[in-house]
């Protein structure tokens, strides 16, 4: 399956932790979830796609129907579920030891 031209949910709904070029690592983020990628050009494609910049975690994540769905909003919807469904809970404070 090929990527649907002007999608780029993959670049838009997940949050990405790998280091990418002009986008500043937060909290170990370095691209938050719903927030565009900083390498997406016009026309919504990877500027990166193809170089040794490019996370990997972006080069592994390949479109399947499941993901994609019919349209960018459905892609959109499938991968924002998928990144509240994998969040890592935050951390508490540590548990006091047992009495």
């Amino acid at each position: 399956m090929d990527c649907r031209p002007g999608c780029a949910a993959c670049c838009i709904a997940p949050s990405i932790s790998s280091p990418i070029p002009g986008m500043p690592v937060v909290n170990g983020i370095s691209k938050p979830a719903g927030v565009p990628c900083i390498q997406l050009d016009e026309q919504l494609r990877c500027k990166l796609f193809g170089r040794p910049e490019r996370p990997a975690v972006c080069g592994s994540l390949m479109p399947t129907p499941e993901m994609c769905g019919n349209s960018r909003a459905q892609a959109l919807r499938f991968l924002g579920w998928l990144e509240q469904d994998t969040k890592p809970e935050p951390m508490g404070p540590p548990a006091p030891p047992p009495a």
